[in-house]
């Protein structure tokens, strides 16, 4: 009977006990959510640019908010109000804009311009929806910062800063900085990614995933170029127009491009979504041509074939441009576009061949040749089995391998060559005591490129990487990096000693910059049956 009581006793305080527990948790939760309720200048002075927060929001400013993400929405949907006045400005330009370098630049800030308005609102509805997630969120709102300094940079090639400077002023930047900085904090809460049911591309069936590296893709073309005579489509652009113009819904559109070579310059727009290209073989079926900053376009719009449209799969296909080392800046692919895949493909120029402009990418057994900066942009983009061939430049100038654009430090962008190979070519190997190669060096503040597993030949420099002219920009601030490569022009003991280059040795350290870290890989390349390594 006594026991009894002892565990009637034992219950009850147990319980009050629990009791305790519980309503201190509540009521600590309360004041926790209390003291983050703040009016919008408390919020705004946790932004980079508090001054630009507070005057966009001033509508607002005496309303308190509990909730980062209710601030998050309110900063995105400022934004957004703001990138039409910015918009406004772009298409003034246009109207000025007499002159060939003019229009190049208005046309090009007009277009990248409409782009971040469309990703500001994505990201926008998303949100609010719930059918993103802040890692999609931060990748498309560093796209659409990444298009404004684009839109700068071209300006600047052609010495006509100050026709942009009404673009600039609009303070767009500024206010798209703001809302990356806000989404970080929720990006960073979970920097291990999982399968988000978003991520795959929706055209994709099960039956489909395979499709991609068989044989039998070819008998799954929607459509045929060829340049033999009596072809419906003799032209890539054709096909492209023809595929825009017939209502085929979400699905997978394949272009199948017959052996030959291809003398345009091919755009694919950012609603042209799901494409792919096939090609014969990347000997066989070449898209080419010469288009260079030289002959008075900007580095954007030199590019032979520029991708805009999510999902795009190119396979067996060469992307070059002929303008030669003399003529400056030269792209052979730009692309934009989020999700894509580019599979046994080969990218030939000399000064900016590949132009990884922004979004998600990944290429797979391809060969990259090229002197200054000839893989450059700001994606975050994964080369993975791929053969990186320094060419031979003009007498004076080094090779640089990469120039990645990260210009904020809340992108979450990068360069990342994994599992690859660095190697000379043939052009460059009778004189490759002569010209210096460089891994790469910093194009914007806060660049990022990392080699991984890679083989790294005799023609790479000792000191690895190179500064931006003879400066010390960024050397603070860039992310360079080096894990587990090998070869004769892999030792690091004379390597830079910036504060910024790292010799990685932990895999943790270099896990972020993996398939499954840095694009999300493992959630939608799978879909493509495309090969590749997910981690390390």
């Amino acid at each position: 009977m006594i026991m009894v009581h002892k565990h009637i006793n034992f219950f009850m305080s147990f319980s009050l006990s629990i009791i305790i527990i519980f309503c201190s948790f509540f009521v600590s939760t309360q004041a926790a959510e209390v003291s983050l309720s703040r009016d919008i200048n408390g919020w705004c002075q946790t932004t980079p640019h508090p001054g630009h927060c507070m005057h966009y929001l001033t509508g607002d400013k005496h309303r308190v908010l509990a909730r980062k993400k209710d601030f998050r929405i309110l900063a995105l949907e400022a934004a957004l109000g703001q990138s039409h006045y910015t918009q406004q400005c772009a298409i003034n330009l246009d109207k000025t804009g007499r002159s060939k370098r003019k229009k190049s630049v208005s046309k090009d800030c007009c277009k990248l311009v409409n782009t971040t308005i469309v990703q500001l609102n994505e990201t926008l509805t998303g949100l609010k929806t719930r059918k993103i997630s802040d890692f999609v969120a931060q990748t498309w709102l560093s796209s659409a910062l990444t298009n404004l300094q684009v839109c700068f940079s071209g300006s600047s090639e052609l010495n006509l800063t100050d026709f942009v400077s009404p673009i600039k002023t609009s303070n767009l930047t500024e206010m798209i900085s703001n809302t990356l900085a806000i989404n970080d904090q929720f990006f960073l809460k979970n920097t291990q990614v999982s399968d988000h049911n978003e991520e795959f591309p929706i055209w994709v069936t099960k039956k489909d995933r395979k499709l991609m590296v068989s044989e039998s893709v070819y008998s799954k073309a929607n459509v045929t170029v060829s340049q033999a005579k009596g072809s419906r489509f003799r032209t890539i652009q054709s096909a492209l127009d023809y595929a825009a113009s017939i209502n085929r819904g979400d699905g997978r559109f394949i272009i199948y491009i017959k052996r030959g070579v291809y003398r345009e310059n091919v755009e694919i727009g950012y609603d042209l979504k799901n494409i792919m290209f096939l090609g014969d073989g990347l000997r066989y079926t070449i898209i080419t041509g010469n288009r260079s900053v030289a002959g008075g376009f900007t580095t954007y719009s030199t590019a032979t074939v520029g991708v805009d449209g999510t999902g795009f799969i190119a396979r067996g296909i060469t992307f070059r441009n002929t303008a030669g080392p003399e003529k400056a800046q030269a792209v052979a692919l730009r692309s934009a576009s989020d999700l894509s895949v580019f599979y046994a493909c080969s990218f030939e120029g000399y000064q900016d061949t590949l132009f990884a402009l922004s979004q998600r990418q990944f290429y797979k057994l391809c060969y990259v040749y090229g002197t200054i900066d000839f893989i450059f942009g700001n994606a975050a983009v994964v080369f993975q089995n791929c053969m990186i061939l320094a060419r031979r430049p003009l007498t004076g100038q080094a090779n640089m391998i990469t120039a990645q654009g990260r210009g904020d430090p809340f992108q979450n962008t990068g360069i990342s060559i994994h599992n690859s190979r660095v190697m000379a070519a043939p052009d460059l190997k009778p004189v490759v005591g002569s010209v210096r190669t460089y891994l790469g060096r910093p194009w914007q503040e806060y660049s990022r490129t990392v080699y991984m597993k890679t083989y790294i030949d005799t023609h790479v420099s000792p000191q690895g990487w190179s500064p931006w002219g003879n400066t010390d920009f960024a050397f603070n601030t860039l992310y360079f990096g080096e894990y587990g490569c090998f070869g004769p022009g892999s030792a690091i003991q004379n390597r830079v000693t910036w504060p910024g280059y790292h010799v990685i040795k932990s895999p943790s350290e270099a896990l972020p910059f993996t398939v499954e870290r840095l694009i999300t890989g493992r959630a939608w390349l799978r879909a493509t049956g495309v090969p590749f390594i997910a981690g390390l």
